[in-house]
């Protein structure tokens, strides 16, 4: 994939902290350009406005996203529920260096989901995807024998999904990971073998 120009780039990563940060209603286009010594022109080159700008910044996440999915969920010396642990302790520590913002997903469908269809339905496709991912390595545990066969791989990891943002959300009004272990510690146990 081509890398973007970059100014461009500088703005999707400073413009990625600050939708972390503020939100998206709160995040005023000039002082995105200040913190990033950019001209107002340069940004309407780049973006078509500031919803568009949002996309992309969510385009970009879903970028880093499905790279974490592919090195944890391809990890094939581990066992499938191992891998879907460590994807979720690899976000985890992402949380952690960011000071427990949270998930951007999670942050703008709280802001945006009752007053952007155009949102709504990104974030929505967003978390979709990410499911489906877990769920094809569900699949591999279920196959393996490691959850009861009649378990059903999908509807467990829309579940995973759901629990984890509720733990963000909980870790960022914490500034702590106490709901993010406690989440993934009920829900993906270690094994006693890695105990």
């Amino acid at each position: 994939m081509p890398t973007a120009h970059p100014t461009k780039q500088r703005l999707l990563d400073r413009g990625l902290v600050m939708l972390l940060e503020q939100g998206f209603h709160d995040l005023g286009v000039q002082a995105l350009l200040d913190a990033t010594a950019t001209p107002k022109g340069s940004f309407y080159h780049h973006f078509r406005d500031k919803e568009d700008f949002a996309l992309q910044v969510i385009d970009q996440y879903m970028r880093h996203v499905h790279a974490g999915l592919d090195a944890c969920l391809g990890d094939e010396r581990r066992v499938p529920l191992d891998r879907v642990r460590r994807f979720f302790e690899l976000t985890q520590q992402a949380y952690r260096k960011e000071g427990y913002l949270g998930c951007l997903l999670g942050g703008l469908g709280q802001e945006l989901s009752g007053v952007s269809e155009v949102f709504r339905r990104k974030i929505e496709a967003c978390f979709s995807e990410i499911a489906t991912r877990i769920a094809a390595c569900l699949e591999e545990a279920r196959v393996q024998g490691d959850i009861p066969a009649s378990s059903d791989p999908r509807r467990m990891a829309n579940l995973l999904v759901d629990c984890w943002e509720g733990a963000a959300l909980r870790s960022r009004l914490r500034g702590n990971s106490g709901p993010l272990t406690a989440m993934l510690d009920f829900c993906l146990p270690r094994r006693v073998s890695e105990r």
